[in-house]
C-alpha cells in the first residue's frame, strides 16, 4: 500500500493509505500544506479535495486511524478525547471516512498547536 508523510511543525508521521475513494483523492491531491489546528486531542486541518461520506464512516475511531470530515474538507487525526468523547473514547465531532492508518505513534501530536504548518506529502518507496 502507498504511504505518506504528515509533518506538523517539528512532528511527522508516515502513514498507510488504505483502499478507498478518500485515500485516492487525497493521494491525487499530494502535495498538500495547511494550518493545523486543535480540538481537545484531535489535529485537524483543512485540504482542498473533497469526497463523500462513505458507507462505513464514523465518529468514534482509534488512535492511528486518519479520518477525512468531509463537510469541513479537514484531514482530523485523533490522539485522544475531545470535548464530545464519553470517557476515554476518540470521538470526532461528525461522522468521518476512515482512509489511513498512522505507522508512527499519533500521541506525539499532543506538542502540536494552532497555526502550526502542515505538509502532506507521498513516501518515496525507499523510505516506506
Amino acid at each position: 500500500m502507498p504511504r505518506i508523510r504528515i509533518t506538523v511543525g517539528p512532528i511527522s508521521l508516515t502513514a498507510r493509505l488504505r483502499n478507498t475513494p478518500t485515500a485516492a483523492a487525497i493521494r491525487a491531491a499530494l502535495p498538500l500544506e495547511s494550518s493545523a489546528r486543535t480540538w481537545g486531542d484531535e489535529v485537524y486541518f483543512s485540504i482542498p479535495v473533497d469526497a463523500a461520506l462513505e458507507a462505513d464512516a464514523r465518529d468514534v475511531v482509534q488512535a492511528g486511524e486518519l479520518a477525512f470530515w468531509v463537510e469541513g474538507n479537514c484531514i482530523a487525526i485523533g490522539f485522544g478525547p475531545t470535548p464530545v468523547s464519553r470517557g476515554e473514547e476518540i470521538r470526532l465531532a461528525a461522522r468521518t471516512n476512515i482512509w489511513a492508518d498512522s505507522t508512527d505513534d499519533v500521541r506525539q501530536f499532543a506538542a502540536v498547536r494552532n497555526g502550526d504548518p502542515v505538509r502532506v506529502e507521498a513516501c518515496v518507496e525507499s523510505e516506506a
